[in-house]
């Protein structure tokens, strides 16, 4: 070293310290990618998307070998900057070339090139696998070398050091990426993702028509109000049944009962019944995303809920699903949930005492609690573990409540104010 010029000696630093920043930079960028970005445009044919990835396949490897350039980078400048030090101030020059070398790599080495990888990782990390790639290659045997003893190491502190499969997201993490996704997903679309998302954590219990609002026709009647019934029904499907709900015969298809009537000029009941389908059961409590892949795989759109006993509870169909994903359809058998709340000039708003309670809280953004009844009716109930007499106030998650009218032992209409703040 004696023989070189100071100048070539600073010139040999200032590289030395321009290729750390480039190691600094490296490793910041391959870390920050995102994976999942990564996965796309590779498998789209990226060239450089698919350098990055085949490093990362092995990321002891690729950090083994940028630790090993950098290591050597500032140890070598470590070295001339104690020479020039020397030369220029004696015996001082050591202390005083140390701490200028601490500050020019922290500085220019390794904050200035890791914060420019943190904040574009895809430029630098696609421009700095190229080389990567052929150091990679030329320090094979050290590298190897390197990871055989680390994670010879690892495994004595009980570690696998080697690389495994990467755990897939969860519910809540993709949620969490949709979210985060901002103007790269429309807000609807979103809405959508997280709706689907929430389907598992939703039964079929919870959007269904109560067995008291199902509307059927009980096949014992007289003849011309069954004909009646038929004319007059706003469905597609109608419940069939012997005297009370739970004789259930069939689902008829009202189309199919037009058309039968239009080709024979006549219709009895026992036509009637012939033309009818069977009728699809679903167990209570069965998850949407379940229920919605049984709709498809069976062919049905439409199901009777029965309890463990048997008994039928209420009504699903495939359009109350979708409704959960994409909003309300004007063709739902249930009312809307414009029909069931109207806002009052004071702020509160008059709720029927069947709607739902997680269509209020998506309608009203309110957080009333769904871990237990299902309607605003039965909530109040459960709070008051009583039926009430008269009109009366209570308060129940920070809500004030008025029982505005009550009818054949259920709250039919009740008056809620916002949450107090």
């Amino acid at each position: 070293m004696d023989d070189i010029s100071t100048g070539i000696l600073f010139a040999l630093l200032a590289c030395l310290i321009i290729i750390s920043g480039y190691f600094s930079g490296s490793e910041t960028g391959m870390m920050s990618l995102n994976r999942y970005r990564l996965k796309h445009l590779s498998g789209k044919g990226h060239k450089g998307a698919k350098r990055v990835e085949k490093l990362l396949n092995r990321p002891d490897r690729l950090i083994g070998l940028i630790l090993i350039g950098n290591n050597l980078v500032n140890i070598l400048a470590s070295a001339i900057a104690t020479i020039l030090g020397m030369r220029l101030y004696g015996n001082y020059g050591v202390a005083i070339a140390t701490g200028l070398l601490t500050l020019v790599i922290l500085v220019f080495a390794e904050v200035t090139p890791k914060t420019l990888a943190a904040l574009y990782p895809e430029k630098v990390s696609y421009t700095s696998s190229i080389f990567l790639n052929i150091l990679m290659k030329l320090l094979a045997p050290l590298v190897l070398m390197v990871n055989f003893i680390t994670n010879g190491f690892l495994r004595l502190l009980g570690v696998n050091g080697k690389h495994g499969a990467e755990d897939p997201l969860s519910s809540e993490e993709l949620r969490t990426v949709v979210n985060e996704a901002g103007g790269l997903i429309p807000r609807r679309h979103q809405d959508m993702l997280l709706s689907i998302l929430d389907l598992e954590h939703v039964t079929v219990n919870d959007i269904m028509i109560p067995r008291n609002e199902i509307t059927g026709i009980d096949i014992n009647d007289d003849w011309k109000s069954i004909v009646r019934q038929l004319t007059h029904s706003p469905h597609g499907r109608i419940v069939l049944y012997r005297d009370q709900i739970d004789e259930v015969v069939g689902m008829l298809r009202l189309r199919e009962a037009y058309r039968i009537m239009l080709e024979k000029n006549e219709f009895t009941k026992e036509m009637l019944l012939r033309s009818a389908d069977e009728i699809y059961f679903i167990p209570e409590a069965t998850p949407l995303n379940v229920q919605l892949l049984k709709f498809q795989r069976n062919k049905q759109r439409i199901g009777l809920i029965v309890n463990e006993y048997g008994d039928i509870i209420g009504l699903v169909t495939l359009e109350d699903i979708l409704e959960e994903i994409v909003g309300e359809f004007t063709t739902s058998i249930a009312p809307s949930l414009s029909e069931e709340i109207t806002p009052q000039s004071d702020g509160s708003f008059l709720i029927e005492g069947s709607a739902n309670i997680r269509d209020i809280n998506k309608g009203l953004n309110w957080h009333l609690p769904t871990n237990g009844p299902r309607t605003l009716n039965g909530l109040i109930l459960e709070h008051l573990e009583d039926i009430p007499e008269s009109k009366m106030s209570i308060e129940i998650s920070r809500h004030q409540m008025e029982i505005i009218d009550f009818t054949e032992n259920k709250i039919s209409l009740v008056k809620v104010f916002p949450k107090k703040a």
